[in-house]
C-alpha cells in the first residue's frame, strides 16, 4: 500500500473504528482520532474478538488522540466494525 493509499483511507475512517497492521506483524485495534501526512493518531478500544492492544479501554495512558503509527509502517487497515459483528 503506498503512503497515499493509507492516507486517503485513514482520512476517510477519521472517527471509526479500526484494524491496522504493521509491517512488524503487529495489529492495532481503536478509533482514528487524528491523521496527518506522515502518521495516524488511534485510541484504542476496549479488546474484542483478541486482536490489537485494546485492553487499556478508550485513551488510558495515551492522551487525547491516542498513540501515533507512521503511515509507511501500515501493511493494511480495515474497518473494525465489519471484523466483529
Amino acid at each position: 500500500m503506498s503512503n497515499s493509499n493509507v492516507y486517503n483511507l485513514c482520512c476517510r475512517y477519521q472517527g471509526k473504528v479500526v484494524r491496522i497492521q504493521d509491517r512488524n506483524g503487529r495489529v492495532h485495534v481503536g478509533e482514528i482520532t487524528r491523521v496527518s501526512r506522515d502518521r495516524v493518531w488511534i485510541r484504542p478500544v476496549r479488546n474484542q474478538g483478541g486482536y490489537g492492544y485494546g485492553w487499556y479501554g478508550y485513551g488510558y495512558g495515551y492522551g487525547g488522540f491516542g498513540y501515533g503509527i507512521a503511515l509507511g509502517a501500515i501493511t493494511g487497515i480495515a474497518l473494525a466494525a465489519a471484523l466483529f459483528w
